[in-house]
């Protein structure tokens, strides 16, 4: 491996994909076990490498010399080798600090809770404390490094006004996971995670609700792999290299989600957008007829309406929520569960295709839209949610290519 990234566990890594978007070098995801760690290190049969969870501190007793922010931090991410020599380096500062520029907020005059222990953990208090914050607390749940429990965060520091996650809770492939509860901080007015897989943690849908400044780590991961990039290849890319960058990997990634009413054309205009753009096409109804070997109608005469839910909102779940890069085409009673619009957002962009109410025609294979009262009942009830969930609103266009045409255009914006 001349160039390349190593871990414990890489199968959630985006760096590859990041990598090879900046330069020609090929760029490879090397998972060390932690036993072989140091013959690795030892043989240094690399040109550069990037070090990701659980490697940051232990690789340093490796190097002949590390940067200023690397020694001031405890933790290492960028590793060149200079003719036999290592030399570290921690880009994760950079990266941090400018998500941070990014999303606007200050950290001046503000108190942050910092959520891990970890390598991640140590940049975030150094940027924290270099932009200002007048006091920064550390939070674990087993105390190491003098940190606070989050019962006595909860406790005595409820008027935190900064939260930055650099724990796993809530990274694939456990992404139910939410490392606070934010309602017992009332007076936070911005949340940084350094998790970036799904593009949208728990933490951030949450946060976001709140309406609160909240952003993922992608542009974090990308702002580091930059620097890196730089590092190892002596150079310096154009002022906006990592917008876009970040831009090509976040499209690539995201879902397309389609919601709207029964018979709006989701289907439909999900294959068109799934050829156009060479990615799979999900759709839930088709799922759930899989998962029961039951049409809809049967299902719903046997379990009734609240059955069939439970059955959406598990296929949802378990087959929908993690995947990304896919066109998603939803059932037109999946927003009405707050659980599946928090599901879909976590990778998705959501679509409301709005097809007006005297378009709507009703068909015998939708239970809840197969009259013309039924349906005018439906869309009363539903419009209001799917104007409030979605991410966009695309009129219905002339032709389902049309309104195709319409979503691939606001990808683009």
């Amino acid at each position: 491996m001349k160039y390349g990234c190593i871990g414990e566990r890489l199968g959630h890594s985006f760096s590859k994909e990041i990598h090879n978007a900046l330069a020609s070098y090929e760029y490879e995801l090397c998972e060390i076990a932690k036993n072989d760690l140091d013959a690795f290190m030892k043989e240094r049969n690399f040109n550069a490498i990037n070090v990701t969870i659980p490697y940051k501190e232990a690789v340093i007793p490796y190097l002949a010399e590390i940067d200023r922010n690397a020694k001031a931090i405890g933790a290492v991410n960028t590793i060149v080798n200079r003719d036999g020599k290592l030399y570290g380096y921690n880009t994760d500062y950079w990266g941090m600090s400018e998500l941070i520029k990014k999303m606007c907020l200050s950290l001046k005059g503000k108190k942050v809770a910092i959520l891990g222990t970890g390598g991640t953990s140590k940049t975030a208090f150094a940027v924290a404390e270099d932009m200002g914050a007048k006091s920064i607390l550390k939070i674990s749940r087993s105390e190491k490094d003098s940190s606070l429990t989050y019962e006595e965060l909860y406790l005595s520091h409820s008027d935190t006004d900064i939260v930055i996650n650099t724990t796993p809770s809530g990274m694939y492939p456990n992404v139910d996971g939410l490392p606070i509860e934010l309602d017992k901080l009332p007076n936070i007015s911005g949340v940084v995670d350094a998790v970036y897989n799904p593009l949208n943690t728990r933490l951030i849908i949450e946060a976001k609700k709140r309406g609160i400044n909240a952003e993922g780590g992608l542009y974090m991961l990308v702002a580091q792999a930059v620097r890196a990039s730089e590092i190892f290849l002596d150079t310096k890319y154009p002022a906006q290299t990592t917008e876009k960058v970040y831009q090509k990997i976040l499209s690539s990634k995201q879902n397309i989600v389609l919601i709207g009413m029964p018979g709006c054309g989701k289907t439909t205009v999900g294959k068109i957008l799934a050829e156009k753009l060479s990615r799979p096409l999900v759709d839930t109804d088709e799922l759930i007829i899989e998962e029961t070997g039951k049409n809809i109608s049967n299902i719903f005469e046997e379990s009734g309406e609240i059955g069939f839910r439970d059955i959406e909102q598990r296929v949802i779940k378990e087959k929908v929520l993690s995947l990304s890069s896919s066109v998603i085409a939803t059932g037109g009673g999946a927003v009405i569960r707050e659980e599946n619009i928090d599901a879909l957002k976590q990778n998705g962009v959501l679509f409301f295709i709005d097809r007006p109410l005297e378009q709507l025609l009703p068909t015998s294979d939708r239970p809840l839209a197969n009259t013309a009262e039924a349906i005018k009942k439906r869309y009363e009830e539903r419009y209001p949610i799917y104007c409030r969930t979605c991410d966009k609103k695309i009129n219905l266009g002339t032709s389902a290519e049309d309104t195709a045409n319409k979503i691939i255009k606001e990808l683009t914006l």
